[in-house]
C-alpha cells in the first residue's frame, strides 16, 4: 500500500516538474526571424527528414493495424469468367480463374464457350487466437515505431537546443570583445609611456585583437551550426532571440532517474519490443490449433446465358501439419530473452547517462554562479576606470583579466545550458 501510494505522489510530482511540449510542424518555414527556442525546435522538426521519415513510419504502422482489424470481417470476392474451350477430357481451371470445372466437349451441345459470374464470402469462425495475435502484434508494432518517433525527435530537439545556446553565446562573445577592444584602442591612443610599457600595450593590444577576430569567426561558425541544426540553406539568414543566463533544477537524482525510466522512449520501445516477442510466441503455439472456415458462394453460369445457378455452404476445419513447429516455438522464445536481456541493458545505460548528465548539471550549476560572481565584481571595477589618472600597459592588461574573466563566464553559461539540455534529453522530458 505505501509503493503504491508512494508512486502516486511520484506521479503527481512529475506533472508538476515536467511541461510536455507537443512540437509540431505547425511553424511556418519562411519565418526565420527572431526566432525563439520553442520556434527553432519547431522550424528544425519541420526540416529534419530523420523526424518526418519516422512520422511517416508511424502512418504506416497505423495501416498494419488497420489491416488486421479487417481479419475479422468476412472476405468478399467478386468474380466472372469467360472461357473458350476444346476438351477431350474434364478439367479444372486454375486459381486465377476461380476453379471452374469444365466438363468437356459434347455437355453443351456443340458450343464451345463457357461463361459465369459469383460472389464467395470466407469467414475465419476459429484461428487458434492467430488473427486476435496478428492484430496485436501489429498494435505493440506501432508502439515500437511512435516510441523511435520520440526518440528521433529528442535527438533532434537536443541538437537544436545545443546549437541556439551555442549561438547566444557566441553573439554576447561577440559583443564583449568588440567592446574592450574598442575601449583598449582608446586607451592605447591616450597613453603616454616609456618604450617598454609600449611594448606590454603593443602585446595586450594583438592579444585583444586576436580575441576580437576569434571571437567574430566563432559567430560565423555558430551561426552555420544553427542552419545545420535547422537543415536551412547554408545562405540563409537566420536569427535567434533568447535569455542567455544560468539555469537550474532542483531536483535530485532518484526522481530524475526514476522519470527516466517513464519516459525515456528507448526503454518504451525495448519494452514493446519484449511485447512482440511475447506475442510471436503465441502464434507459434497457436499452430497447434485447426482453423474453422466457412465458406459461402453463388454463380450464374452457362454456356449462351448465365441461367444456371449454383449455391454452395461450406463447414471447413484445417489443421496444417508443419515440421517446424518446435523450431520456431524454440526460436521465439531465444528472441525474447535475448530481448529481455537488451531491456535490461538499456535501463543501466539509461541509469548511466542520467547520472552523468546529472553530476554536469550539478558543476556547472554551481559553477556558473561562482563565475558569475567574479564577472561582477570586474566589472564594477571597470567602471570605475575613467576616473583614474592614465592608461597605460597595466590598463591594457587589467583589460585582458577583464575579458578572460568575462568570458569565462559567457563560457559557463554556454556549458550550464549545455547540461540542463542534456539532462532532459536523458529524462525525456523538459525541466522547468
Amino acid at each position: 500500500m505505501k509503493k503504491i501510494l508512494m508512486m502516486a505522489a511520484l506521479c503527481l510530482l512529475a506533472q508538476a516538474a515536467f511541461a510536455q511540449k507537443e512540437y509540431g510542424l505547425t511553424f511556418s518555414s519562411l519565418v526565420n526571424d527572431n526566432l525563439t527556442l520553442e520556434n527553432a525546435i519547431r522550424l528544425g522538426l519541420e526540416n529534419n527528414s530523420k523526424f518526418l521519415a519516422a512520422k511517416q513510419e508511424i502512418i504506416i504502422a497505423e495501416q498494419k493495424v488497420t489491416e488486421a482489424k479487417f481479419r475479422y470481417l468476412p472476405q468478399f470476392s467478386l468474380q466472372g469468367t469467360a472461357t473458350w474451350y476444346d476438351l477431350d477430357y474434364p478439367m479444372v481451371l486454375p486459381d486465377a480463374v476461380a476453379n471452374r470445372f469444365l466438363p468437356g466437349n459434347g455437355y453443351y451441345g456443340d458450343k464451345d464457350q463457357f461463361y459465369g459470374v459469383g460472389i464467395t464470402a470466407t469467414q475465419y469462425l476459429y484461428s487458434g487466437g492467430r488473427i486476435r495475435s496478428t492484430l496485436r502484434f501489429a498494435q505493440a508494432n506501432l508502439k515500437q515505431v511512435q516510441s523511435r518517433y520520440e526518440s528521433v525527435k529528442n535527438a533532434v530537439v537536443l541538437d537544436i537546443k545545443k546549437s541556439f545556446a551555442a549561438l547566444l553565446y557566441a553573439q554576447q562573445n561577440a559583443q564583449l570583445t568588440q567592446r574592450i577592444w574598442k575601449l583598449a584602442q582608446k586607451w592605447n591612443a591616450s597613453a603616454n609611456s616609456n618604450l617598454w610599457a609600449k611594448m606590454r600595450m603593443q602585446n595586450a593590444l594583438s592579444q585583444l585583437q586576436s580575441a576580437q577576430k576569434q571571437a567574430e569567426n566563432n559567430l560565423k561558425q555558430a551561426n552555420l551550426a544553427m542552419l545545420v541544426s535547422l537543415n536551412k540553406e547554408l545562405n540563409a539568414r537566420v536569427t535567434i532571440r533568447g535569455e542567455f543566463s544560468p539555469v537550474k533544477t532542483d531536483w535530485d537524482l532518484t526522481h530524475l532517474t526514476l522519470w527516466a525510466m517513464e519516459f525515456r522512449p528507448e526503454l518504451k520501445a525495448a519494452i514493446y519490443a519484449l511485447e512482440t516477442d511475447d506475442i510471436a510466441i503465441d502464434l507459434a503455439l497457436s499452430r497447434r490449433y485447426p482453423d474453422v472456415i466457412l465458406n459461402a458462394s453463388y454463380e450464374k453460369l452457362g454456356a449462351n446465358t448465365l441461367e444456371d445457378q449454383n449455391r454452395q455452404i461450406s463447414l471447413a476445419v484445417r489443421l496444417p501439419l508443419s515440421y517446424n513447429f518446435s523450431t520456431q516455438v524454440t526460436e521465439k522464445k531465444a528472441q525474447q530473452q535475448k530481448s529481455s536481456l537488451s531491456r535490461a541493458a538499456i535501463e543501466d545505460t539509461i541509469r548511466v547517462q542520467v547520472a552523468e548528465n546529472f553530476e554536469k548539471m550539478s558543476f556547472w550549476q554551481q559553477e556558473v554562479l561562482d563565475r558569475q560572481a567574479a564577472y561582477r565584481e570586474m566589472d564594477s571595477l571597470l567602471k570605475q576606470a575613467p576616473r583614474q589618472p592614465q592608461h597605460g600597459a597595466e590598463a591594457l592588461e587589467a583589460l585582458q583579466a577583464y575579458l578572460q574573466t568575462a568570458q569565462r563566464y559567457l563560457q559557463a553559461v554556454k556549458e550550464n545550458q549545455f547540461a540542463k539540455a542534456e539532462l532532459e534529453w536523458a529524462i525525456g522530458q523538459d525541466l522547468q
